[in-house]
């Protein structure tokens, strides 16, 4: 579903936000369309276990929970930090995985840094058996193909697309989905230049770029600024984002059509990737920083 943002702004810009965050209630946004083509393959191999990986407050993790639940897998979430095991009833994340069946191992994170070893895929299967792999943020070739899927026919008013990034996969399927004409931007949430790399594994066209301004410190980092935003935002179109990805992301757009980024008449689409499971725990966070929480429909 687009839905139109009723905000005036310079250069008669228009701005229209996908809501993927409303394709599903637990398995929203580009979650949804990462897994559909893993967990079909996964039932052609015939596995009845996935895999998968994902820090303490993983919209992955929420996300393959309630999907293996939904679709009759079992789940096993390898989790980054191994100080959390204790601590399941604190992390409204962890703690919906776990009421939907995902079963935990807790890891340092030096170990976590190992996920992709061969060694370290190898003592999985030692311990839980034979299972499907799915990688951190679901991003394989599977992934991307149910990305592109995101883009339809009534996109190609657009001149611009626009998506928070993370793992890669999500854009990955918009820059192969997208017209000649629409120029597709990525909003990194994490700091570093290496995305760059790990978006050519899967992009077929050179119709993008990475704004890497706006990650606001790093990954999971916040600041009273962007907290004012999402809630301003959400006040004034009904719209709630979450502060790790779609926040940024919006955040970053506007900023660039106050500072005279885009051309005059440009119709920009903004893809809202979901992840506002996080914001409860989130907010936890702000409280005892004494931070004002973020408004959602929550």
């Amino acid at each position: 579903m687009n839905q139109e943002i009723h905000i005036s702004f310079p250069n008669h810009i228009s701005l229209t936000i996908k809501r993927d965050d409303l394709n599903h209630p637990f398995i929203s946004g580009n979650k949804l369309r990462k897994l559909k083509y893993n967990l079909l393959q996964a039932k052609a191999e015939n596995k009845t276990t996935l895999v998968t990986f994902g820090g303490a407050f993983s919209n992955h993790i929420a996300a393959v929970a309630y999907a293996g639940k939904e679709q009759g897998f079992k789940t096993i979430g390898v989790i980054r930090g191994d100080e959390l095991f204790d601590k399941i009833e604190e992390n409204p994340t962890l703690k919906f995985a776990q009421e939907n069946g995902m079963q935990f191992e807790f890891v340092t994170r030096e170990e976590y840094r190992n996920k992709s070893e061969i060694s370290f895929i190898e003592k999985l299967k030692e311990k839980f058996g034979d299972f499907y792999l799915v990688p951190e943020g679901g991003t394989n070739e599977l992934a991307v193909k149910g990305c592109e899927e995101i883009l339809t026919e009534e996109d190609s008013v657009f001149n611009y697309v626009c998506c928070a990034v993370g793992t890669g996969g999500t854009i990955s399927g918009l820059i192969n989905s997208a017209l000649p004409n629409q120029k597709v931007l990525g909003f990194p949430a994490l700091k570093g230049d290496f995305l760059t790399n790990e978006i050519r594994i899967f992009a077929k066209q050179d119709n993008w770029n990475l704004i890497s301004d706006y990650h606001f410190g790093g990954y999971g980092k916040i600041n009273l600024e962007l907290i004012e935003f999402i809630n301003t935002f959400f006040e004034e179109t009904k719209v709630p984002l979450d502060p790790i990805y779609t926040g940024k992301m919006v955040f970053g757009v506007i900023d660039l059509i106050h500072k005279n980024y885009f051309s005059e008449d440009s119709k920009i689409l903004l893809l809202h990737t979901g992840g506002l499971q996080g914001i409860e725990g989130m907010n936890i966070k702000l409280k005892q920083k004494k931070l004002p929480i973020l408004k959602s429909n929550g």
